[in-house]
């Protein structure tokens, strides 16, 4: 492992599929989330099944405006994405200028009903 305990791309995979502790696994999240690497954090806050920890972390993406990040942590946490989600991350991706997502978010929200 790296120096600040993230795995370097070929032993990530390997470290998510031993038996990796709880505390380990959060202690390597946490360094993911410092270096604002979110996306690589979501399966190892999952493996130390830190629930409040995704749950602020789907909270940070949703005003973010982050599609991608909203998928990979509802994921995490087993539920699909309310209409009413997919709008609120329209609106963050539009306030922060990401006119791409901002779009996808109301396309899925559009295809929920919302």
């Amino acid at each position: 492992m790296a120096k600040h305990g993230i795995p370097d791309p070929l032993k990530r995979r390997h470290v998510l599929e031993t038996d990796l502790d709880a505390t380990k696994a959060l202690a390597i999240a946490e360094a993911y989330l410092a270096e604002g690497r979110n996306p690589e954090a979501v399966a190892f806050l999952a493996k130390a099944d830190a629930r409040d920890r995704l749950e602020a972390l789907h909270g940070e993406a949703v005003a973010a405006g982050d599609v991608f990040l909203v998928r990979e942590v509802s994921a995490a946490l087993g539920r699909e994405v309310a209409a009413s989600t997919w709008a609120a991350v329209a609106e963050g991706a539009a306030a922060a200028g990401k006119d791409q997502y901002a779009q996808e978010a109301r396309r899925l929200a559009g295809a929920l009903g919302g």
